[in-house]
């Protein structure tokens, strides 16, 4: 277990060494192949606990959709079924998606659940 973050610092600049051999990547049998697979998963777990990675925030998520799928505003309001007024304040945070709009947004966006619904 790593306890502070010098010992990171040092376990991340190893495991950066480890990788310059690609023996260690490739060979199970290899010995740095075992050390770097132990330090890796030390680091994983110092930064899952000290670095965690927040769901990103619906709107974001809406507007890199939009942008991928080609969408402004109007067209996006007429997908969902809703007035290019409410959209507006869906993106501008102003109010919150119904429970039904909330749905469509998952499905006609194929957005996860868990990010519309803020779970």
């Amino acid at each position: 277990m790593i306890q502070t973050e010098k010992e990171y610092d040092v376990l991340v600049e190893r495991i950066a060494v480890l990788l310059q051999d690609s023996n260690n990547i490739e060979n199970t049998d290899a010995k740095g192949y075992i050390e770097l697979n132990i330090l890796s998963d030390l680091v994983a777990d110092y930064e899952e606990s000290n670095y965690p990675v927040e769901k990103p925030a619906l709107v974001e998520v809406i507007k890199i959709r939009m942008a991928e799928m080609g969408l402004n505003q109007k067209r996006l309001s007429e997908l969902l079924g809703v007035s290019p007024s409410r959209v507006s304040e869906y993106l501008n945070g102003k109010s919150e998606p119904t429970l039904k709009v909330a749905k469509e947004i998952s499905v006609k966006l194929g957005i996860d659940a868990s990010i519309v619904l803020g779970v």
